[in-house]
């Protein structure tokens, strides 16, 4: 997460959006597809022994997959809350290393690094900074992965009502939305080239209703406790869910965009 001391339209700085739902964002956040190690292994150069640091690595979600696998993994977390959330849950992963900092300046060693990873968190970066960063950190050769869990289109059913829902009553939606980061040119910034790979994973979540109601309140455009909006939001969640539940849950279904290369070793900014 960026460091800005405010965020999108004047909200909360990205730093401190999640502070006030880390429970919500543990509980009811979706991990990511088993395919995704295999791939990263066979394309994006992630081998046994790979020392990675995850930016922006929240709760730890992405970090649990990679230590997991036997990686030595460094936890880059700006907010205290949801990076103690990480310390209590990984603390005994071997190769665990949990660090206070952020993309723009993650207080790692020089060239101390294989592989960076982003998980639901490279929108929050600024982008000049955080390649520069890249390029400090990164070992010759070394790859950047930016990950997305990117809720699916569709033209019926629950994920219609869902994004009406998140339009009609988000705080600064259209505004962080992660996609806009997702496109080509603005990943060219973070990569520093245009000759990067994506690849789509089909991944999906199961939520009963207490489910579904913290992955809403996870989400930091959403209203807070005590915001006028927070519970005629909840009620018109209650109808969506009601209207499409089946045997008590509904389908929440992601397109696991990851994309993957080297950074350039001159940001594409110099002149």
């Amino acid at each position: 997460m960026s460091d800005d001391s405010r965020g999108p339209a004047g909200g909360p700085a990205p730093t401190n959006r999640f502070t006030d739902r880390v429970r919500d964002y543990e509980r009811a956040r979706p991990g990511y597809p088993r395919g995704l190690l295999d791939l990263l292994r066979t394309h994006a150069g992630l081998v046994p022994g790979s020392v990675v640091a995850d930016l922006g690595s929240g709760t730890g979600l992405f970090g649990r997959m990679l230590l997991d696998a036997g990686h030595v993994v460094h936890c880059v977390e700006p907010n205290d809350a949801m990076r103690a959330v990480a310390e209590r849950t990984l603390a005994r992963c071997p190769g665990f290393s949990s660090v206070d900092g952020t993309a723009e300046n993650t207080g790692l060693a020089d060239s101390s690094v294989d592989t960076v990873t982003a998980a639901q968190a490279l929108h929050w970066f600024r982008p000049e900074e955080t390649h520069r960063e890249l390029r400090r950190i990164l070992r010759p050769g070394g790859r950047l992965v930016a990950v997305w869990n990117t809720r699916c289109a569709a033209t019926s059913g629950f994920l219609p009502g869902y994004e009406r829902l998140l339009l009609r009553w988000g705080t600064d939606y259209r505004e962080v939305d992660h996609r806009k980061t997702g496109s080509r040119a603005g990943l060219t910034r973070f990569f520093g080239h245009d000759d990067f790979s994506r690849a789509v994973l089909p991944h999906e979540q199961r939520l009963d209703w207490a489910g579904l109601r913290a992955r809403l309140l996870s989400s930091s455009y959403t209203p807070a406790s005590g915001h006028p909006d927070r519970e005629p939001m909840l009620r018109d969640l209650r109808a969506i869910f009601d209207a499409n539940q089946r045997d008590g849950t509904v389908r929440m279904a992601y397109d696991t965009e990851v994309y993957y290369g080297s950074v350039s070793a001159r940001s594409s900014h110099a002149r």
